[in-house]
């Protein structure tokens, strides 16, 4: 007998836990929602960088087209009539005994009607496109070194001491002219 009592006692009694299959379920459901996340979060950022690659490798090609068309420019300077050509057309430079002749209405040349709108904006860009920087330049220093007619006619005024209206005239206009011509206008003419 005391063999069997022995074998009773050093043998521990099975338990069954009930319990532990809900929260095992629960802990493997967390633990594969959490995986899904990560799975998600790394094909979002793989999808990111794609994108992001497409763009640079795009971006790349077009810098490669730019640096071709702008190659393809400083070559075309090697050339003597490409020089020349961009002379006339931007500098208004011309050879030993050509004339250069500027149409400013070209519409009466051709003939060709347009909307008076559209006429004035084509005259005022061809006014400032079709004169060449120098003329425009030249053009500037003369009105600068020109005096104003303000400037003029005060001098004038605090000449004589009069206020720039003669006493004389019926109708009291001016007398004064604004480069010493008797006729008042410019000598340039």
């Amino acid at each position: 007998m005391r063999s069997s009592r022995r074998s009773r006692s050093t043998t521990p009694p099975r338990r069954q836990s009930r319990g532990s299959g809900p929260l095992a379920f629960f802990v493997s459901v967390i633990i594969l929602a959490l995986g899904a996340i990560q799975l998600v979060s790394a094909f979002h950022t793989y999808a990111l960088n794609l994108a992001e690659l497409n763009g640079l490798r795009r971006q790349e090609a077009a810098l490669v087209a730019k640096k071709q068309s702008l190659e393809n420019e400083i070559s075309r300077w090697d050339d003597k009539a490409y020089v020349t050509a961009q002379a006339r057309e931007r500098l208004g430079f011309v050879f030993p005994g050509e004339v250069s002749v500027h149409v400013k209405n070209s519409q009466a040349v051709t003939g060709e009607d347009s909307d008076a709108q559209s006429l004035d904006e084509d005259e005022s860009s061809v006014s400032t496109a079709s004169v060449p920087w120098y003329s425009e330049l030249a053009y500037g220093i003369r009105k600068a070194d020109e005096p104003s007619k303000k400037a003029t006619k005060t001098a004038v005024d605090s000449g004589t001491g009069t206020t720039g209206t003669d006493a004389s005239t019926p109708s009291g206009s001016s007398t004064a002219t604004t480069n010493g011509d008797a006729d008042g206008t410019d000598g340039d003419q």
